[in-house]
């Protein structure tokens, strides 16, 4: 998503990674920082969604969580890689790599809150469906609709799915208030993470030209401030977790395990589930 910028640099070939190839770009000056990334602060922020995922891989292996919400989380790292990968070289290859793993996470998360239950309901026919729907949207994506729009949709509607069917997950749920107030509130700040974040690309993208005129004022590293997009991806970093949060929580609970967990922070900022007395639940 995003709206090609007027960068002199953008298309030369002395920087490392040589000609940008990729169907978009972004507001942060190209190459501005080092010849060999493309895009620096874009890249960097990138880190807050890769610690957040990795812990939650480790937190869930380590306390058995379950493969399926293990999944969750290598979707997210997949996501964070890919981004970082697509920012640091703006090619056509990584913006792939950027764009499609986000469809894949909510096709996991949607397959996850569809069979919350240890017993699976649909066998292999929801997986096989679910792959081939995203296996279509890949391939129409890559070799005939190379259009950031085609994306959008196609994980809008992944993403409506996920939250539809997690939204009753949740109604369904008869669970103490203590639960229910900490659902609700990571329920709650994941849409703010989201929202949030949505709103600052925006006005990174429209008002793109007054920002760059902001960043020369301020200089390096102080314009790293107004790098909008980078605050996109920490925001949306943490969107992301307290929603797997969220459905990690809620396959939790609709398995009785209502006073065997708690949110706990790693550093007081990375946020992962903790099972006070670890059982496998998958």
């Amino acid at each position: 998503m995003g709206m090609i910028k007027d960068d002199t640099v953008r298309n030369a070939t002395s920087y490392y990674w040589g000609e940008r190839t990729s169907t978009i770009d972004w507001c942060e000056e190209n190459y501005a920082i080092s010849n060999y990334i493309a895009e620096f602060w874009n890249t960097l922020t990138n880190v807050a969604m890769i610690t957040l995922a990795v812990l939650g891989i480790y937190s869930s292996i380590r306390h058995r969580h379950g493969k399926r919400v293990t999944a969750m989380y290598v979707g997210l790292l997949l996501v964070g890689v890919g981004s970082a990968c697509f920012h640091a070289t703006l090619k056509y290859t990584t913006q792939l790599l950027d764009e499609l793993p986000m469809l894949y996470l909510c096709a996991l998360c949607f397959y996850s809150l569809v069979e919350i239950d240890v017993d699976i309901k649909f066998g292999k026919r929801l997986p096989i469906a679910l792959a081939l729907f995203q296996t279509g949207i890949t391939l129409i994506y890559v070799f005939w609709m190379q259009n950031p729009a085609f994306h959008q949709v196609a994980f809008g509607v992944t993403a409506v799915g996920a939250i539809v069917f997690g939204t009753k997950r949740f109604s369904e749920l008869n669970i103490g208030s203590e639960t229910r107030r900490t659902l609700s509130r990571l329920h709650l700040m994941g849409h703010l993470g989201m929202w949030g974040g949505f709103l600052v690309w925006n006005v990174d993208n429209i008002f793109c030209h007054q920002l760059r005129t902001y960043r020369s004022y301020l200089g390096m590293p102080l314009d790293g401030l107004l790098q909008l997009h980078g605050w996109w991806h920490i925001m949306t970093a943490y969107g992301s977790v307290y929603l797997l949060l969220w459905a990690h929580l809620l396959k939790l609970a609709r398995l009785g395990h209502d006073t065997m967990f708690s949110i706990q922070y790693f550093m007081g900022i990375f946020p992962h589930v903790a099972l006070n007395n670890p059982k496998k639940v998958d």
